[in-house]
C-alpha cells in the first residue's frame, strides 16, 4: 500500500469489474492503522493532512480521486453520550454547516462492521473547524450529530455524486471516558479492525440493476389486519392487546407496539374485559371460547381466505370425511385450522406423510391448504393424495391464496434474469421463506432480509442483476430502504417487472368501522 494517489495509466491497469479501494486518512497514525489492516494489493491509503485547509487542498488537486470506491476513515469526537473511545460511526450524513452531503448505505456499512465484532452505529457527523471542545459536545448532540471531524465534508463534497463513498469514523475522545492517549489508541486499533470490512464493501461496489418483481409487499389481508389494530387503538385507546404476531413481520410489530399495540403469546396475559385482537393467521374455537369466557372484548382480524379455509374444514368435517391438510406443523395458521374439526382433520407435510395416512374410510377423504404454501411443493402433496385415493374431494376453490400465487410468479420472472434475489420479510414469514426458495428452485440464489442492514457484502461481489421482491406481510417501504441502500455502492437502475395486478379489497369488521 502506497502513500500516494493512483495516476491515470494506473488506474487503466487496475481490474475492470472495479478499482481498488482509496481510503483516505487525515494523520499519518491514522493512515498507518488503516494500512495494517488492509489486505488487497490493489487498495490505497492516501494521507490529506489535519483539517479543513489540508483537506481542501487535497480535494483541488484536479482529481484527487480518479479511480474506484473511496473512504474516508480517522479518528473522531464523540459527542453522543453513548458512544466511548473504539467505537466506530459509518456516516450517514456528513454536514459542516453550511452543506449538506448524504451517504446512502451508511446502515448496511455498520451492519457489516457489526457481523465483523466491531462496534458501529450509523448516524450524522459534523465536520468543524478546530477541535471539539466540551461546550460543543452537547449543542451539536442536540442536532442529531453522532461524532465531529475536522475533514470529511470537503474530502466527500469533492467526489463526484456517481462515485461510492463511504466514512468510517473511530472515536478516540468522547468526553466522558479515558483519555486521549488511551483512547486514541483504542480508535486507531478499531481502525485497523475496519479495514478488511472496508474492502468487502469495495469490493461489493458496482454499478447495477435492480429488478423488482411485481406484485410484492403487503396484500389485501394484511393491510385489513394491520388497520384493524390502528383503529382499534384510535377508537379504543391504548393498551390494545393482539394474540400472536397481528401479520410476521418484525417491522409492522414494532411499529404497532410503538402506537400502544401488546403482543401476547396466549389469551391468559391478557387482563380481564380488555380489547384483544385476533391475529390475520386465525385462531381455533377452542380460543374463541376462552375469550368469551374471560369476557374479553374481541375483534377478529382473520384473513378472510383463511377463513374460507376454517369454513371447508367444519363442512367436510359435518359430511363425515377425513380432511387432510396441507400446511406447515406449528405455523399458527395451521394450528387454527386443526382446531376446527381436530378429530377429523390430519396434518400433512410430505408424501411420506400421505403413505402413512389411515382415513377412517378411504373413500371419503378430503383435502385442504394453508394459504402461504409454494404452489408447487402443495401440488407434489396433493398429487400423492390424489394417487392414494383417486375419489378425494378438493376445496371448492383454490385454497393457496391469491397474494402468495401471485408473488411467486413474480419472483419467478426476476430470479430468470438476476444474479441475486433479496427478499424483504420475516424468518417466521411463510409466504416470505417461500419466495425464497422459488428463486433457489430457479436457479438464482437468494437471500431473506427483515432489511437493508441484513444484507452481507459478500452476497454482492460480482453481483450486477439484482432481483428484490417483498412478502405479502412486508412494508413497502422496506423495499425502497433497500435500493436506497444499494445506491450507496455505485449507480442503481431500477426496472419493474409486473406479472399481474391485484385489486382485491376486504371490509372490515363492524368493531372498527367509523
Amino acid at each position: 500500500m502506497t502513500d500516494t494517489i493512483p495516476q491515470p495509466s494506473e488506474v487503466e491497469a487496475t481490474d475492470a469489474a472495479g478499482a481498488g479501494l482509496l481510503v483516505l486518512a487525515p494523520l499519518r497514525l491514522e493512515a498507518n492503522a488503516v494500512r495494517r489492516g488492509l489486505r488487497e494489493p490493489t487498495s490505497r491509503v492516501r494521507r490529506t493532512g489535519m483539517g479543513a485547509a489540508k483537506a481542501a487542498r487535497i480535494a483541488g488537486e484536479g482529481k484527487p480521486l480518479p479511480f474506484g470506491p473511496m473512504i474516508v476513515m480517522g479518528t473522531a469526537a464523540g459527542v453522543d453520550p453513548d458512544l466511548k473511545p473504539g467505537d466506530l460511526v459509518v456516516a450517514s450524513e456528513v454536514s459542516d454547516g453550511s452543506t449538506v452531503v448524504s451517504l446512502p448505505g451508511a446502515d448496511l456499512l455498520a451492519a457489516e462492521l457489526r457481523r465483523a465484532g466491531l462496534p458501529a452505529r450509523a448516524g450524522k457527523l459534523a465536520t468543524v473547524p478546530g477541535l471539539v471542545r466540551s461546550s460543543q459536545r452537547s449543542k451539536l448532540a442536540a442536532k442529531g450529530f453522532l461524532a465531529a471531524d475536522m475533514e470529511t465534508a470537503v474530502l466527500v463534497g469533492a467526489a463526484e455524486d456517481t462515485r461510492p463513498r463511504a466514512v468510517i469514523r473511530a472515536v478516540s475522545d468522547s468526553g466522558f471516558g479515558p483519555g486521549m492517549v488511551s483512547g486514541g489508541l483504542a480508535a486507531l486499533r478499531s481502525l485497523r479492525l475496519a479495514a478488511p470490512v472496508a474492502e468487502r464493501w469495495a469490493a461489493a461496489c458496482a454499478e447495477r440493476t435492480v429488478l423488482l418483481a411485481g406484485p410484492r409487499s403487503f396484500c389485501a389481508g394484511v393491510e385489513r389486519a394491520i388497520e384493524i389494530v390502528e383503529r382499534a387503538l384510535e377508537l379504543r385507546g391504548a393498551p390494545v392487546y393482539v394474540r400472536k404476531q397481528i401479520v410476521h413481520n418484525t417491522r409492522v410489530v414494532a411499529d404497532l407496539e410503538e402506537r400502544g399495540a401488546v403482543f401476547v403469546d396466549e389469551l391468559d396475559e391478557v387482563p380481564d374485559g380488555a380489547t384483544v385482537v385476533f391475529s390475520a393467521h386465525g385462531v381455533s374455537p377452542a380460543v374463541r371460547d376462552a375469550a368469551e369466557d374471560r369476557g374479553l372484548s374481541v375483534i377478529d382480524a382473520t384473513c378472510p381466505l383463511v377463513s374460507k379455509v376454517h369454513a371447508e374444514a367444519r363442512r367436510f368435517a359435518r359430511e363425515g370425511y377425513t380432511v387432510a391438510l396441507i400446511g406447515h406443523a406449528g405455523h399458527e395458521e395451521v394450528e387454527g385450522t386443526l382446531g376446527e374439526a381436530p378429530e377429523s382433520t390430519v396434518l400433512v407435510e410430505t408424501a411420506a406423510d400421505v403413505a402413512a395416512l389411515l382415513p377412517r374410510d378411504s373413500s371419503k377423504v378430503a383435502y385442504l391448504m394453508q394459504t402461504t404454501l409454494a404452489v408447487d411443493e402443495a401440488a407434489d402433496v396433493s398429487a400423492a393424495l390424489r394417487e392414494r385415493f383417486p375419489r378425494m374431494r378438493a376445496p371448492g376453490s383454490d385454497d393457496i391464496c391469491y397474494a402468495t400465487t401471485n408473488r411467486q410468479a413474480a419472483v419467478r420472472a426476476v430470479a430468470e434474469d438476476a444474479d441475486l434475489v433479496l427478499v424483504a420479510g420475516s424468518k417466521n414469514s411463510s409466504n416470505s421463506v417461500r419466495l425464497v426458495e422459488r428463486s433457489e428452485r430457479a436457479g438464482t440464489p437468494a437471500h431473506l432480509i427483515d432489511g437493508a442492514t441484513d444484507i452481507e457484502l459478500s452476497w454482492l461481489s460480482g453481483v450486477s442483476v439484482v432481483g428484490l421482491t417483498a412478502g405479502a406481510s412486508a412494508p413497502p417501504a422496506v423495499v425502497s430502504e433497500i435500493i436506497s441502500a444499494l445506491s450507496g455502492l455505485g449507480p442503481v437502475t431500477v426496472t419493474e417487472r409486473i406479472t399481474t395486478t391485484e385489486s382485491v379489497q376486504f371490509g372490515l369488521p363492524r368493531e372498527v368501522r367509523r
